[in-house]
């Protein structure tokens, strides 16, 4: 199959997937979140590519949520700022400390902006989330890196790049 196709396939399945388990997550929007989507920003790490189709899947996501437009704008920057310092880290365990402080401060603004939520106890509520999701994504990451067979089909899938990185777990 043509790589360009396949390329944009798998962006959709990300995004696709991304989508879905944020929408159908009642968890997944205002004070509480607690998104399982964000799992996936950990792919981000070993392919940059991965980056495009998380964003775009956070954008549709949060443009379906509650505060529309505004979250999908703000929620969608968080993401991108987050998935560079992601892609630049070279460490894996490392790569939880973006998405949970440009979600905490970012998305906690959000809230205290326009649903009037406590500033501190938003930014609290937001970061302690997603650092337990990456957490439990960090997990499932640091046992794909072990099996090299499912580390080629769902990590590698847009082809591998030269990495640098340190992928061990610690």
């Amino acid at each position: 199959m043509n790589k360009k196709i396949n390329e944009i396939m798998v962006s959709g399945i990300i995004a696709g997937v991304y989508i879905l388990l944020t929408v159908f997550n009642p968890f997944s929007y205002e004070a509480i979140q607690f998104r399982i989507s964000e799992i996936l920003m950990l792919l981000i790490f070993y392919n940059k590519k991965y980056l495009t189709p998380i964003a775009i899947g956070c954008f549709i996501s949060n443009l379906l949520g509650p505060l529309g437009l505004i979250d999908a704008i703000s929620g969608t920057c968080a993401t991108l700022i987050a998935g560079v310092c992601i892609y630049n880290s070279k460490k894996l365990w490392l790569c939880i400390i973006y998405p949970t402080i440009t979600n905490a401060i970012i998305i906690g603004f959000i809230l205290y902006y326009f649903l009037e939520l406590p500033f501190i106890s938003s930014m609290l509520l937001v970061g302690l989330g997603e650092l337990v999701v990456l957490i439990i994504g960090l997990i499932i990451f640091s046992s794909l890196n072990t099996n090299n067979i499912l580390k080629d089909k769902l990590i590698n899938y847009f082809g591998k790049e030269p990495l640098e990185k340190d992928e061990e777990f610690l």
